[in-house]
């Protein structure tokens, strides 16, 4: 590792290791409730030593070109020769030293990748999503007069999925959408793309093969590595195009008239489900493969912008569901619920009949510049200063899983499936009913 790539890890830094020096007590509040296990003290120590050693660098460099002039700029043979001898035993000293910094670098740069963003103040206290505190429902959950079925026998009886030839082609949790079904996930896109570009967003279809800068920038590295597919050494396959719509601006600068940036983001997406193996084994909630409408917003770095877009954007996804008439909640996730940059994440959840309760269909968060410090994504504001922006991002829309709900809450007794209203102009029926 030669210097300046030195240099250009210390400013890629997670969070500010300024900030971190001066307020290590609000770190360890962050590592608490998050429930992680992560040694502030250890990286202000380590930090510590780094600076020291970066400092004796750059005396040693300084001294070097110093005694490089003089040698270019002496006229006597005995001074040049002592000069440079000198130099040589000046070299080896910067390399040794150049070589400690190294190794303390890949320490301190391992720590500062596991450093967790602040939650915000308003965040719930808890472990994992059992204890994500609801903030309001929306609609009663839906009554039948009939014993209802659940999506993979209405949708299996319907000719629109195909588990067995699923797993055969694609192993666990393999299916294949068809018929009516595959038209049920291009009516949902389209209608979901269609009322999110009226409110401004641009639409990009985005890679799912990406770059592992890309997800340690994100921060789905190192922490999620277990849940990615490995394409190659350097080359993943993304869970949710957040990552890639984050890696657009990446290494770039911005001006404040462009922001805010509002995309919406169309991909693949791939999930191993790590430590899920025996939940949902069955049908299409959680499934390897899948598809993701992602609102994706970059903005200008403030506190109060950020929760200004946040409630934003979770009011998008909410009308989406109100539009389908499916009965959902809003939960506010717990510190333990939350991810190693997210600030507040709500999660949305949609009511399922056949398991009767609510099952998370989008979610929505805010990091402040926890993403854009790692993917090196600023902007120059009103005074011409370069500042970091910061991002949110929440699912618009998810299939198949949207789909489960939209199934068992619009089933009829004889097995069809009522077509929400707001997908009839693009499924062109009302109804979907088996095959004469």
């Amino acid at each position: 590792m030669v210097y300046t790539e030195i240099l250009r890890l210390t400013t890629a830094s997670v969070l500010d290791i300024k900030f971190i020096r001066e307020n290590p007590d609000l770190i360890k509040e962050a590592v608490r409730k998050k429930h992680l296990s992560f040694n502030v003290d250890a990286l202000v120590e380590l930090d510590k030593t780094r600076l020291e050693i970066l400092s004796l660098v750059e005396k040693l460099r300084t001294e070097q070109n110093r005694i490089t002039d003089r040698v270019a700029r002496s006229k006597d043979d005995a001074e040049r020769e002592g000069l440079i001898k000198e130099m040589r035993s000046l070299k080896e000293h910067l390399k040794e030293k150049e070589e400690e910094l190294r190794e303390v670098m890949k320490k301190w740069q391992t720590l500062m990748l596991a450093v967790p963003n602040i939650p915000d103040m308003s965040v719930p206290e808890g472990a994992s999503d059992e204890e994500n505190q609801e903030v309001r429902r929306v609609g009663e959950p839906t009554k039948f007069g009939f014993a209802p079925k659940d999506h993979i026998a209405l949708m299996e009886s319907l000719g629109m999925v195909d588990f067995e030839r699923g797993t055969k082609v694609a192993g666990f949790r393999g299916y294949f959408l068809k018929g009516d079904g595959a038209l049920l996930s291009f009516a949902v896109w389209q209608f979901v793309l269609k009322e999110l570009l009226a409110q401004g967003f641009e639409p990009m279809l985005v890679p799912s093969l990406v770059k592992k800068d890309t997800l340690f920038g994100t921060g789905y590295l190192p922490q999620g590595e277990e849940d990615l597919y490995k394409a190659s050494e350097s080359d993943y396959l993304a869970g949710t195009g957040e990552v890639a719509t984050m890696g657009y601006y990446m290494d770039e600068v911005l001006d404040t008239s462009e922001l805010p940036k509002k995309f919406v983001a169309f991909s693949p997406c791939f999930r191993r489900e790590a430590g899920s193996h025996g939940k949902d084994t069955k049908g299409l909630v959680r499934v390897h493969e899948f598809f993701k409408l992602e609102q994706v917003v970059l903005l200008e770095g403030s506190h109060e912008l950020s929760v200004k877009y946040h409630e934003e954007l979770t009011a998008n996804a909410e009308r989406l569901l109100a539009a389908l008439k499916l009965p959902y909640r809003v939960v506010a996730n717990c510190g333990g619920d939350l991810g190693l940059g997210q600030v507040k994440k709500y999660d949305i959840e949609a009511w399922v009949p056949s398991q009767e309760k609510y099952r998370e269909t989008h979610s929505s968060s805010y990091f402040h510049d926890f993403q854009t410090r790692r993917l090196n994504i600023r902007y120059k504001d009103a005074d011409g200063k370069l500042r970091f922006a910061h991002s949110l991002n929440n699912t618009a829309i998810a299939t198949p899983r949207v789909l489960v709900a939209i199934v068992e809450n619009y089933q009829e007794e004889d097995g069809s499936i009522r077509v929400p209203e707001v997908l009839v102009p693009y499924m062109g029926k009302s109804v979907i009913r088996r095959a004469a």
